[in-house]
């Protein structure tokens, strides 16, 4: 079997092409509907500063807009994943090109305590993605 290094390369690689094919069918038509959405919910806001509410919508509105900008943060979280499996990838590269090209063993130890630490962060994401999903799977839900 290949080096442990190249499989974990191979197997990222693979998931990152799913992740951004799966990304570019459920994210970015939504993108520019997000736009249009919060520019529509801003300009209601200004509309409904100078009208008196009902008293119903004032329990709903919250709900709505912290699904919003629970939505804003997932986005977010997910954008930090997609880069941290991306420095997992260029960090495989440079350890090979240390340890193999250049055979510069003093940095090998060094260039995998970082490997590891961004796998660890990686790890970390996907478990807060995960859970914060959930979470905003129930605010739509209560929306």
């Amino acid at each position: 079997m290949g080096d442990p290094r190249n499989v974990a390369h191979a197997k990222k690689v693979t998931q990152e092409k799913q992740h951004k094919a799966k990304h570019s069918q459920t994210t970015r038509a939504p993108q520019a509907g997000k736009k249009a959405q919060i520019e529509e919910t801003k300009s209601a806001g200004t509309e409904q500063s100078t009208a008196p509410k009902p008293e119903a919508e004032k329990p709903a509105q919250p709900d709505s807009s912290k699904l919003e900008k629970s939505l804003a943060v997932l986005s977010n979280l997910k954008d930090l994943e997609f880069h941290s499996r991306a420095n997992i990838e260029k960090l495989a590269e440079l350890s090979l090109t240390i340890e193999e090209e250049l055979k510069q063993k003093a940095f090998v130890e060094s260039i995998g305590a970082v490997y590891g630490a961004q796998d660890a962060f990686q790890s970390k994401i996907l478990e807060l993605i995960g859970a914060y999903e959930t979470e905003c799977t129930r605010l739509s839900g209560s929306a």
